[in-house]
């Protein structure tokens, strides 16, 4: 039996209590590599090849923008202002941003409010054709906004809101229904019912515990919703050309289209208009991106 523990002993050791020895790292799955183990330039070179093709274009339209007219240099100096206060005063981009600003806000409350109803009725309730409407909803997306710019005509001539902000408030919140109603119906799905069942046994009602229980935790899916709504009817620029002929009644996307002319392009006037139109979608975005990513991620999931 000594001999038999002897042997034993040759082959395998048993590390002290105190042994400083850290224990060998277990093997990796064949074709399996860490992510530590990518050399960095890998990473980065593809990366900055995006991010160069990313921010070029902007600041080449920054560049005309700022820049004197009739210069040729790539950097911007000596500054000058002169092309934001041309398009800013003398070709009404005032009004052009007020008027997206209500459409995109106004556009913004109307989605927002409209999925958040249908969207729980699709999440909390099961109806006969619940099924059959998923399917309109998830059909809807494959009809492009142009073979309806007829119908919408004849519906806002009838209804004498042509040359008015709300026919293009109310076209806009329709096309973004589907989407959003079916972001925001996933979204409540991974809200457990237990929670409201909790609320309800409390005696408070159901539009109560939904606002009370529900709506806090939807924050980030609202907000996902909301900020897609603005930046497509802020950006969009068919319904706006279509239904608004009045120069006080356009916005940014129809007032950039009228800096390009027949024969010639104001190309200072045009880059500084256009960042009038990216700054207020960069803030945005800068400021809700963490929401917009959790929103998203989590609208699309059910749970």
């Amino acid at each position: 039996m000594t001999a038999a523990l002897a042997e034993k002993g040759t082959h395998a050791r048993v590390p002290a209590p105190d042994d400083p020895t850290p224990p060998a790292p277990a093997r990796k799955a064949r074709g399996e590599r860490a992510f530590d183990d990518v050399p960095r330039w890998q990473i980065y070179v593809p990366l900055g090849i995006y991010l160069l093709f990313t921010l070029v274009p902007f600041y080449w339209m920054l560049l005309f923008a700022v820049r004197p007219a009739g210069s040729t240099s790539l950097v911007p100096w000596p500054l000058t202002f002169e092309h934001f206060h041309k398009v800013w005063n003398e070709r009404s981009f005032g009004v052009f941003f007020q008027n997206s600003m209500l459409v995109g806000l106004a556009t913004l409350v109307a989605t927002t409010l409209v999925a958040l109803a249908g969207g729980y009725a699709l999440a909390r309730f099961d109806f006969r054709v619940k099924n059959g409407f998923m399917l309109a909803l998830l059909c809807s997306q494959f009809i492009p906004g142009a073979l309806m710019l007829v119908p919408l005509f004849e519906i806002f001539r009838n209804m004498q809101m042509i040359n008015s902000l709300g026919s293009v408030i109310i076209a806009e919140t329709v096309f973004q229904l589907p989407l959003s109603m079916i972001l925001i119906s996933g979204f409540i799905k991974n809200v457990p019912v237990s929670l409201e069942e909790a609320a309800w046994v409390d005696g408070c009602s159901r539009f109560r515990a939904f606002c009370a229980v529900v709506l806090p935790l939807l924050r980030p899916g609202l907000i996902a919703v909301g900020s897609f709504a603005f930046v497509h009817s802020w950006n969009h620029f068919l319904f706006a050309l279509m239904f608004l002929s009045e120069q006080d009644k356009q916005t940014i996307p129809v007032g950039l289209n009228t800096l390009i002319g027949a024969d010639s392009v104001d190309l200072g006037a045009l880059a500084a208009g256009g960042v009038i139109a990216a700054v207020p979608v960069v803030i945005v975005f800068a400021f809700i991106q963490k929401w917009l990513i959790t929103g998203f991620s989590a609208g699309a999931v059910k749970g």
